[in-house]
């Protein structure tokens, strides 16, 4: 189980092809190869959690499961500062049917394609600033996690300012896209999904 504050950030993928070639430059390997994540998120009828500005999340990758709690962000103008509580499940769905009968219900679901990063000497990500490559239904981004200081080292010799930077989750950069749209929100799923 983890239990600690993250520090995180988003920066748009202008060029994928050139990203993945500078994060080769700067030392960066895969440590988890590109697959499919299916998040679930979940609140109570009254939508406590999110008035709250907190999340439970149920992630699925491959076979296994994911939950997360992410407290209300701490007030920052440049990161995402949270709380974050998270364990893996061994039977995700198991657990998803718990929190239905307790009275939660899914009020969002999204999907992506992620592949995590961690930078040279580095073999596990849980601890250590890490980077993930997130190809989503809304466009592909990158999200930097570590001390500030070396969210803005990696950011700048990746090319970005930190007006670039985004703190906002993927619900709300969905929502804000159908919104653009003129289309009502609903999940956040791709059309059709390749392998």
């Amino acid at each position: 189980m983890k239990h600690r504050h993250e520090t995180e950030i988003k920066l748009v993928v202008r060029n994928p092809k050139e990203v993945r070639w500078q994060l080769a430059e700067l030392g960066f390997r895969p440590v988890h190869a590109r697959h499919f994540e299916s998040n679930y998120l979940f609140d109570f009828s009254d939508q406590r959690l999110r008035k709250s500005r907190c999340l439970l999340r149920l992630r699925f990758a491959g076979d296994r499961g994911l939950l997360t709690f992410k407290g209300a962000p701490v007030r920052s103008r440049d990161y995402k500062i949270r709380r974050e509580i998270e364990t893996t499940v061994e039977d995700g769905h198991r657990l998803g049917e718990i929190l239905r009968n307790l009275g939660m219900r899914e009020v969002f679901y999204y999907e992506k394609f992620r592949t995590i990063y961690a930078p040279r000497g580095k073999r596990e990500v849980s601890e250590a600033p890490h980077l993930v490559y997130d190809e989503t239904p809304v466009g592909n981004f990158l999200e930097l996690e570590g001390p500030q200081r070396w969210i803005d080292e990696v950011a700048r010799q990746l090319g970005y300012s930190r007006q670039e930077y985004i703190t906002e989750s993927y619900a709300a950069l969905y929502r804000k896209k159908c919104l653009q749209g003129g289309k009502k929100p609903g999940n956040m799923i791709f059309s059709t999904r390749e392998s």
